[in-house]
């Protein structure tokens, strides 16, 4: 059976056996276009043979104004009510992210598709996922799986389905106007289809570095990188990797940083820092 529209924004696809449960998501962020460019390749046709997935557009507000947010960050929302602002719970991405949750606890496990903002380079494909998500990842086109994300940005929506018991599953296809991007967000879709067991088909292991993330940096008054930093770029112990009003922000030891950001203002997401497992 092909995707039918359960209610806006919102497709199922059937099998004709009983099967697992999964959701894939697209559009979190409204202006990473490769899920939603794959989702709009694939739905026309595509059909399983087992259980039920749901297809669903995320956040369609911020997907028409091509934005990446439009009053919140989509996926910080998936907090307790006691760890947001009440600015946080009165966004239309608060109300959004309730519309979702009861498709995430309906579905076993989520593949929610992402794409990178970074302006330097070519940012780096990976995977983000807790240790639950072996067995999958082995399958999906990526040769980075990173770690440690519930613990050090929590509220996505990978993190949600990992704390109610389930497995959550964000990709990074790439930039987020590149096309390799968006074959990378449609390859993975359907080899997460097949692993799952919706689909027949082959699909190959990928050979994979695990990496874990160990500090977010929350800007004190602005932050300047020290220079453009590629996502996964190495620093070393004391590094200069910007500044935060007038003073240094070093690297506590050797390891790497991603999504290093010029930010304006206090307790603003400026970058992450990690080292490599494997």
């Amino acid at each position: 059976m092909q995707a039918t529209l359960v209610e806006k924004d919102v497709f199922l696809l059937e099998g004709r056996e009983g099967g697992p449960r999964s959701v894939v998501l697209a559009g979190v962020h409204g202006d990473e276009m490769p899920g939603i460019e794959a989702f709009e390749r694939l739905l026309p046709t595509l059909e399983i043979q087992r259980g039920k997935v749901w297809f669903i557009y995320a956040n369609p507000v911020t997907m028409a104004l091509n934005r990446r947010v439009f009053e919140a960050n989509l996926n910080r929302m998936f907090k307790s009510d006691e760890e947001m602002t009440k600015e946080q719970r009165k966004s239309y991405e608060y109300e959004r992210a309730q519309f979702l949750k009861p498709y995430l606890e309906g579905a076993e496990v989520l593949l929610d598709i992402h794409a990178s903002t970074t302006p330097t380079g070519k940012p780096k494909p990976f995977v983000l996922c807790e240790a639950n998500a072996k067995g999958i990842i082995e399958y999906l086109p990526f040769n980075v799986v990173v770690n440690g994300f519930d613990e050090v940005e929590p509220g996505g929506t990978d993190y949600y389905m990992n704390k109610i018991g389930k497995i959550g599953i964000c990709v990074e296809c790439g930039f987020m106007t590149d096309p390799e991007a968006s074959l990378r967000a449609e390859e993975s879709i359907l080899n997460f289809l097949k692993v799952r067991g919706h689909m027949e088909g082959e699909v190959s292991m990928y050979e994979q570095r695990w990496a874990r993330m160990y500090t977010l940096y929350l800007t004190k008054v602005d932050f300047r990188p020290a220079k453009e930093f590629e996502d996964f770029e190495p620093v070393v112990t004391g590094q200069v990797l910007g500044t935060d009003g007038e003073e240094d922000v070093t690297a506590p030891r050797a390891g790497f940083v991603l999504f290093p950001r010029e930010r304006e203002g206090s307790g603003k997401e400026a970058f992450l820092f990690g080292e490599w497992m494997s």
